[in-house]
């Protein structure tokens, strides 16, 4: 009797045990989580898409736990985390401060290949907007992607050999296709009203800047045109040889009123890399 006594308080004592174990992890919160299991928790969020609970863990991780490589770690995951749950000024402002903090850590070409990401999707519809704009507006709208070419650009300049570099180098060619139709945008918004100085001055900069887009046989159309309606016919003249020697089969050669009325807004393909 004795023996099967002791043996039922043992057994009771491991079950109230266990009990109190299981109650102790079930009221485990993201503000009694070892830091382990909170960046488990956080980055499994990140896994299934729950963005929001990902942002708020792996934000409660850096205030918990200010230093080691979980927090490291964390602050990446947490811009992605608010990239992807569309909260870019969160975002920007998280992977810059990790840039600025951990220049040399051995992520940061991906730190700058975000921030490149995050930029390059604030653009989205911008050429399209402006159609219905007034040409004054277009550089500062422009600002996003010339931030994102930067970014693109550093990274591929500082990490060459980075596993982002290939994708970084696609999208520098799209935002600068998507740079130069901007500013045709505007050069044409121009011609249309008949501001022939400010048109020239377009044309002319898409012609310096953006040399290896193809919008630069447009601008030399248009500046063509330009300094003709400014009755400057030699310089229109030096302008319309050199579109013909280069672009041969560009329309405004075989239609001196080349472009009619709205927008020849080239259709931009979007850009299908993957994040």
């Amino acid at each position: 009797m004795r023996l099967t006594f002791k043996l039922l308080a043992v057994l009771a004592l491991a079950v109230s045990m266990s009990a109190c174990s299981m109650f102790r992890h079930k009221k485990e919160t993201i503000d009694t989580m070892p830091v382990d299991r909170l960046y488990a928790k956080a980055h499994d969020d990140l896994a299934h898409a729950d963005y929001a609970a990902a942002t708020k863990a792996f934000q409660r991780l850096i205030a918990r736990f200010p230093s080691g490589e979980y927090n490291e770690q964390a602050q990446l995951e947490l811009a992605y985390s608010q990239y992807k749950d569309n909260q870019p000024d969160d975002a920007s402002s998280t992977i810059n401060r990790f840039i600025k903090t951990y220049p040399t850590h051995k992520h940061v070409d991906y730190a700058y290949y975000l921030r490149g990401l995050i930029n390059f999707d604030r653009t989205s519809g911008i050429i399209e907007r402006f159609v219905s704009r007034e040409g004054s507006q277009s550089r500062r709208d422009q600002g996003y992607n010339l931030q994102s070419f930067d970014d693109f650009s550093e990274l591929t300049r500082r990490f060459p050999d980075s596993a982002y570099a290939t994708d970084a180098r696609q999208r520098m060619i799209y935002l600068r296709n998507t740079l130069a139709q901007f500013e045709i945008n505007v050069a044409e918004f121009y011609l249309r009203n008949k501001a022939y100085i400010a048109s020239a001055d377009r044309a002319q900069y898409v012609i310096e800047h953006y040399q290896q887009a193809p919008q630069t046989a447009d601008a030399l159309a248009i500046l063509t045109r330009s300094y003709l309606a400014l009755n400057q016919k030699d310089q229109a003249e030096q302008v319309r040889k050199v579109l013909a020697l280069n672009y041969p089969d560009h329309p405004y050669l075989k239609d001196p009123k080349w472009p009619h009325g709205a927008s020849t807004l080239r259709k931009m393909v979007p850009f299908s890399g993957h994040h």
